[in-house]
């Protein structure tokens, strides 16, 4: 558990879907070789186009299994299909990323109350509808539905400590990167990560 490392961190990234907030965790991870991604299981099919590393692809049995083992730190079922964000495995100091959807975040922040929570809004209401249109994934009643869900979500983005806005992907990912840099310098990490330092 990434608990059990007093060095690590748990950064915890929310939003609602067609956010693009996976495109942003990715540049994210990818730039910083001490962040750890915690791939999400998922019982639904890959859509067309989507990355295989986009989730754990999966079907319902070995969910249900691993389910039964405790072997996610939170689970929730959607249009049909399990989603769930499985039970860290490193302690080698990196920090852990988890990407999972606003249900998911209030129950790791539960687990883990010095998480840090970060929600990516859309630059407007009009813009998140039109990127869930434009990816041709879903019926036009798929897309109701996750814009509804995407409503409730938005409501609640006070809840979260850093809220960042998808309007320039760049932007995003600088802006997510300075969040990281900045728990990385608290007194705290810092007296912990270079006790050498400050014991002088």
């Amino acid at each position: 558990m990434p608990s059990s490392n007093p060095v690590t961190r748990i950064f915890v990234i929310s939003g609602p879907g067609g956010v693009g907030k996976g495109t942003i965790v990715d540049a994210l991870v990818s730039s910083d070789p001490r962040l750890w991604l915690s791939r999400s299981w998922t019982t639904r099919a890959r859509r067309e186009g989507e990355s295989p590393n986009s989730y754990v692809f999966t079907d319902r049995e070995s969910f249900e299994q691993r389910l039964a083992a405790g072997g996610f730190l939170e689970s929730t079922e959607f249009l049909g299909n399990y989603y769930g964000t499985p039970t860290p495995e490193v302690d080698d100091g990196r920090d852990v990323v988890l990407e999972i959807d606003f249900q998911g975040a209030v129950q790791v922040k539960k687990l883990f109350a010095n998480a840090v929570s970060i929600f990516i809004l859309p630059p407007s209401w009009e813009e998140l509808k039109s990127r869930l249109h434009n990816r041709g994934e879903d019926a036009p009643e798929v897309i109701a539905l996750r814009l509804q869900n995407a409503a409730d979500e938005m409501a609640k983005a006070s809840e979260f400590d850093y809220v960042i806005i998808n309007e320039l992907f760049e932007r995003a990912v600088f802006d997510l990167k300075a969040v990281v840099h900045a728990q990385r310098l608290k007194y705290s990490a810092q007296r912990r990560a270079r006790a050498d330092v400050f014991d002088a």
